[in-house]
């Protein structure tokens, strides 16, 4: 799932029109006058309408025939997409979407550091530690911290051995990213190497229970560390700002 990284305006009307959806001001089910909001942005029709094909790329809208453009139901966006992910944190529910990942993880991720015990390689725990090392050079850097972070739970996940597993990079990585870098944004969080340097540790011990434990008490200090910055400052839904 790429990021719409489109500059210019036609990157500002899609960030725009997006975190207007998703925070609800413009609610499921709304028609949209396309040329009344290409007024209102200040922008021509041909610029809306390849806006609104990229959000109906997304899940967001649809148009149909006697009905016109409308916001489609939530349950039909592609909440993984990592733009969407983006327009939740911008429209002030970033806490929400933050929350659902950390049940997800703790559903997948300690079932996951237990076989990844199991069955990695020495090419596995390469990643690991290479990842590892990445992420305690980055710590003044909260984007090359999040993608430390991100490349860490991607190689354990690999490490399962299982194809499907391995897959669920898919799944995490798109929240994980953005929930990463709003952490390593804010003092007074967990410095993140230790608890990974453990679960680290019992993979390469090639002890399951272990590194389903130490897998635990990193997600059990990820809440805590989205509990300390719960409600923090979003920029305005309203502002038209181009991704990227």
């Amino acid at each position: 799932m790429a990021s719409y990284t489109s500059r210019g305006v036609h990157g500002q009307v899609v960030h725009a029109l997006g975190v207007r959806i998703v925070s609800g001001e413009l609610p499921e089910g709304a028609t949209l006058d396309p040329r009344a909001v290409g007024d209102e942005l200040d922008v021509s029709i041909t610029v809306m309408r390849e806006a609104l094909k990229v959000l109906a790329g997304k899940g967001l809208v649809d148009a149909r025939q006697k009905r016109g453009t409308f916001v489609r139901p939530r349950g039909d966006w592609h909440l993984l997409d990592p733009d969407v992910v983006r327009w939740h944190i911008s429209g002030g529910l970033g806490e929400r979407i933050m929350r659902n990942l950390a049940d997800v993880r703790s559903i997948v991720e300690p079932a996951a550091a237990h076989r990844a015990a199991l069955h990695r390689t020495r090419a596995d725990l390469d990643a690991l530690e290479s990842a590892l090392a990445a992420m305690a050079g980055a710590r003044a850097d909260s984007v090359a911290a999040a993608e430390a972070d991100v490349s860490f739970h991607r190689a354990l996940l690999a490490a399962t051995g299982n194809e499907m597993l391995a897959r669920m990079d898919l799944l995490l990585e798109p929240v994980l990213r953005e929930r990463d870098h709003v952490v390593h944004s804010h003092a007074g969080t967990h410095d993140p190497v230790p608890s990974h340097r453990t679960v680290l540790d019992a993979v390469r011990d090639q002890d399951p229970a272990r590194a389903e434990l130490a897998m635990l008490d990193l997600l059990a200090m990820a809440v805590h560390d989205l509990d300390q910055i719960a409600g923090y400052a979003a920029p305005q839904a309203h502002r038209a700002t181009p991704e990227g």
